[in-house]
């Protein structure tokens, strides 16, 4: 919760923590796990248009930095991201997750003004809660799919899971 506060705070359009931040938390929870598995990044992501310049995201991180002491946040507007992806525009936040590798990482989650949280998860939650790993419909690379998800050592660290 003092993660979620700590973003919402940021008063980013449309903002949420994504990814493995989710992904691996509710796999640790699901495999009885008592502490979380280290994460490598924690991945903030907005959908503001009129704010372009990626500098802007790096002063962002800086302010989570101090915050927290810990150097592993990449906040990232996705507004932007479909020209590192060589997509067309991405139309909202859900569409630029929605082009994510897999379908279990394409979730985020957010806290609300009268602190319930909210979930974004284009592929739904079947995935993540039944252990199943696939390629996203709307994700073109597979080679790069399959390198990710075997560099990752998902299976060896949630030994559940079922590659697809």
């Amino acid at each position: 919760m003092k993660d979620l506060q700590m973003i919402k705070a940021l008063n980013l359009t449309d903002c949420f923590v994504a990814a493995g931040y989710v992904r691996n938390y509710i796999w640790d929870t699901l495999h009885g796990y008592p502490t979380r598995t280290p994460l490598n990044d924690i991945d903030v992501i907005y959908y503001n248009r009129e704010e372009m310049d990626e500098e802007i995201e790096k002063e962002y991180e800086r302010i989570l930095e101090r915050e927290t002491g810990s150097s592993i946040w990449s906040v990232k507007n996705q507004a932007r991201m479909h020209i590192r992806n060589g997509d067309q525009p991405y139309k909202s936040i859900e569409d630029a997750i929605s082009h994510w590798p897999e379908t279990v990482t394409a979730v985020g989650i957010r806290l609300e003004d009268d602190n319930s949280i909210s979930i974004i998860s284009p592929y739904g939650l079947d995935d993540l809660f039944e252990y199943r790993v696939r390629k996203s419909p709307l994700f073109k690379d597979d080679s790069y799919y399959m390198s990710r998800v075997i560099k990752k050592n998902w299976k060896e660290l949630w030994p559940r899971l079922e590659m697809n």
